[in-house]
């Protein structure tokens, strides 16, 4: 893809209940110039969305509905029963599908659990979307079994959810066309992956500054003061040798080193000489 080819921004389809909120801060971290627009869809849109071009990827619920695109699956989420708060079953922690078995259970057609029939007796008339069922449960009309995510994003004050086990669960995944695998879409895929600014495919990272520096220019203040460290050494020892080679320096004892050396050598040569031959 060529640089005129770069789109001016990053458009990102999401389904309910997904909150892409942690992926779109890092990428506008990474990618400050490049503008991140998020499209939210239902889940009958999600993937005639990315067909048509009006997401270059997208947040959507497994399973993908055609070869023509890719996906990466990405979590699985826990599947709940809305309940209302005074119902007997808000008094457990968590409950079967065989619990649900007396239970009005409500099937939306917008249903993202992928199953024929929910366990439970069913409704006369399915609701038209889970915002909808929600509204029904809080009426007394049934309960509802729901991903967790669509508990929470639905939820009111006198509602509740407990976990079910025994029942489907719904998987998110990041989908796009597979043909239109792009710089971009790479830089996502890596984001969502975890990838390190260091390791994301796509256009290249800003330089980091360079390891060691510091410690470099450290070093370098080190070997600066050993230097005169040394050069100080030095002229002590010159100073040293210079009272060695007769040079006038204070004597401890009184008078100059160098005439207290000169009666000493003098001194010397006395005691030194044979009495007679």
């Amino acid at each position: 893809m060529t640089g005129s080819e770069v789109p001016q921004s990053f458009r990102l389809a999401y389904v309910p209940g997904v909150t892409p909120t942690k992926w779109v801060r890092i990428w506008n971290e990474r990618l400050a110039d490049v503008p991140l627009t998020l499209v939210a869809v239902t889940v009958d849109e999600a993937f005639g969305v990315l067909r048509a071009g009006g997401a270059d990827a997208g947040f959507v619920r497994l399973p993908v509905d055609g070869a023509d695109l890719s996906a990466i699956p990405l979590y699985t989420e826990t599947t709940v029963v809305v309940i209302p708060k005074d119902h007997v079953i808000a008094a457990v922690e968590q409950v079967s599908a065989g619990d649900l078995a007396d239970e009005l259970v409500l099937h939306p057609l917008d249903d993202t659990l992928g199953w024929e029939a929910p366990p439970g007796r069913p409704a006369i008339e399915r609701p038209a979307t889970t915002e909808d069922a929600v509204e029904l449960v809080a009426a007394g009309v049934g309960v509802l079994v729901v991903p967790q995510s669509l508990a929470r994003l639905y939820h009111r004050r006198d509602l509740t959810y407990r976990p079910v086990s025994d029942v489907p669960e719904s998987r998110v995944a990041l989908s796009w066309p597979q043909d239109e695998t792009t710089d971009l879409v790479e830089e996502f895929i890596g984001i969502v992956r975890g990838r390190t600014v260091n390791s994301t495919r796509g256009r290249p990272p800003t330089p980091p500054q360079p390891k060691g520096k510091r410690a470099e220019t450290g070093g370098a203040q080190r070997k600066a003061a050993g230097g005169r460290s040394a050069g100080g050494g030095k002229a002590a020892g010159g100073k040293a040798a210079a009272g060695r080679s007769g040079k006038p320096g204070k004597n401890p004892r009184g008078g100059s080193a160098g005439a207290g050396g000169s009666k000493g050598a003098k001194g010397g040569a006395k005691r030194g000489k044979p009495r007679g031959r």
